[in-house]
């Protein structure tokens, strides 16, 4: 009878799903690709680069291979700073209409604001913006990925004192006036609700401070440093907003918007408590950051939970931080189902205990969507509608870029010692997953979502933080010995798709079936 239902449906859709094609997005829709400095590119103490903390955290070596998974270290990664030029030209084969990448901190201001400019820094950037352009690859540049100079935490514990604020600030502005001539797009952070957790939660990252039971480290407390290094971040944008809008947004023409982690939720069961549960997760995803940027605070579940814990703004800061954004970035991957854990028994993962909530990826024993080759990530295409459609309602259809979709935790590509490099570059799969995601994506512009790009994560294979080279999310396979990049079957696919040449023809079976579910 499922099944029966099953084919009812994929009828009834076929009308609505087949044929989706780049037209069917706007005209000025940007189709994209990402990466950040760190990852891509290498050169780390050359031509007067300062130690970013991801330098230090890479080099630190314990009983056995260190922080990173394989002991690797991003110093070589892709050699991105000397093949750029190579790089900008495999953008263009595949027909990207923009390119996101970060601009290393450390290569532009080895001390931060304690030093002088790096004037070989400022040049490798001009270079590569100026080489994306002529190719008619717009930039969105992202100021700040996970990398800052070391200087910073040694000096004064980086996110945990507000000083940041005003070194941060001193960064961005240095930007506006090196590179806001032909920059037009700027992310402030990307994905500070992650980094604030990795960093400051869990403890995974750099500088490794959290309290067990959500991690064990050195140092830290897991019940209030996150929420002061991400206060600092909070306000350190709004700040550089203002700086812009008064300054520069005039005479350049730019935006500023800041990129947001978010992962979906869906209430494990149909009662009350479980659809509250879905709010309050929900709270501590976007909202934590975006809420603050457009009314002036945090989200009221955040202030109920957490109490003291959570850092007050001043009236002064309340009135700098309202609608301090132009648009919002998101990079979103995984969805899971949750539980309520106020009124319920339950076995809480400490990236959602302290919205006393619990996650799941399976109900009554099935899956919430088809597994990838990550084991706590699933396709869950759908997901991507409705946290557009949530984000349009929220914050009153502001413009909305997908920033990453496709790669981290999404489609990784896990190789083990037999893979070969065919088995890599075939990564049907993957074209599966972009495909499917887009189409629901088009859902949401359909309906009157304001989404004026979409990014692929990554352009390339890279370092992957502490997975270091273990695990493939490029459209371009890079083999690190040669360093030679291969295009994969998902760059072939996407370059048919943004000339117009390949059309969605259905959203995968595996979708479906969790509508029907």
């Amino acid at each position: 009878m499922a099944r029966l239902f099953l084919l009812l449906l994929f009828s009834l859709l076929h009308s609505s799903v087949t044929g989706l094609r780049r037209s069917d997005f706007p005209p000025s829709f940007l189709f994209g690709a990402g990466s950040s400095s760190y990852q891509i590119e290498g050169a780390y103490l050359e031509d007067n680069k300062g130690l970013s903390n991801w330098d230090v955290f890479t080099h630190i070596k314990g009983a056995s291979k260190g922080n990173i998974d394989d002991g690797s270290n991003g110093d070589m990664a892709t050699d991105h700073y000397h093949r750029y030029k190579d790089d900008i030209e495999m953008m263009h084969s595949i027909g990207l209409t923009s390119y996101k990448f970060s601009l290393s901190w450390s290569r532009i201001l080895p001390k931060g604001r304690f030093g002088g400019i790096n004037q070989a820094g400022i040049k490798f950037y001009n270079n590569l913006i100026n080489g994306l352009l002529e190719k008619g690859i717009q930039p969105l540049v992202t100021i700040n990925h996970y990398d800052i100079p070391e200087e910073l935490q040694e000096r004064y514990n980086s996110w945990l004192n507000p000083e940041i604020q005003e070194d941060f600030t001193y960064f961005a502005e240095l930007c506006f006036k090196m590179f806001g001539d032909r920059v037009k797009h700027w992310v402030t952070f990307n994905e500070p609700n992650l980094l604030a957790k990795l960093e400051y939660f869990i403890g995974g990252f750099p500088p490794n401070r959290c309290s067990e039971p959500n991690g064990k480290c050195d140092y830290g407390n897991s019940s209030t440093e996150p929420y002061i290094a991400a206060h600092n971040m909070i306000l350190a944008h709004a700040k550089t907003n203002n700086i812009y809008r008064k300054n520069y947004k005039s005479k350049q023409g730019g935006s500023v918007g800041i990129t947001i982690h978010m992962r979906w939720y869906e209430p494990l069961r149909n009662i009350t408590e479980d659809h509250l549960a879905v709010s309050r997760a929900l709270s501590f995803e976007a909202p934590w950051f975006l809420d603050p940027l457009f009314f002036g605070d945090y989200p009221h579940q955040m202030r109920q939970i957490l109490g003291p814990n959570l850092p007050k703004f001043t009236a002064g800061e309340e009135k700098l931080l309202k609608n301090q954004i132009d648009f919002i970035g998101v990079n979103h991957y995984q969805t899971f189902y949750v539980k309520d854990c106020i009124y319920s028994l339950c076995d809480i993962d400490p990236y959602t205990s302290e919205a006393l909530v619990s996650e799941s990826t399976e109900r009554n024993g099935i899956p919430i969507g088809k597994l990838t080759q990550d084991a706590n990530t699933y396709v869950v295409p759908s997901s991507m509608e409705k946290l557009v459609m949530y984000l349009k309602e929220r914050y009153n259809n502001i413009p909305l870029y997908i920033t990453e979709n496709g790669g981290l935790l999404g489609y990784a590509q896990i190789p083990n010692i037999s893979t070969t490099v065919e088995e890599i570059i075939n990564d049907t799969e993957r074209i599966n997953y972009i495909r499917d995601y887009l189409t629901y994506l088009s859902f949401a512009i359909r309906k009157g979502a304001d989404v004026r790009g979409y990014f692929v994560w990554s352009l390339m294979d890279s370092f992957e933080w502490i997975s270091g080279y273990t695990i493939k999310y490029g459209l371009f396979h890079v083999n690190f010995k040669s360093l030679k990049r291969t295009p994969k079957l998902s760059a072939k696919w996407y370059n048919k798709f943004i000339k117009g040449y390949e059309q969605i023809e259905i959203a995968s079976e595996e979708s479906l079936e969790h509508m029907v579910s």
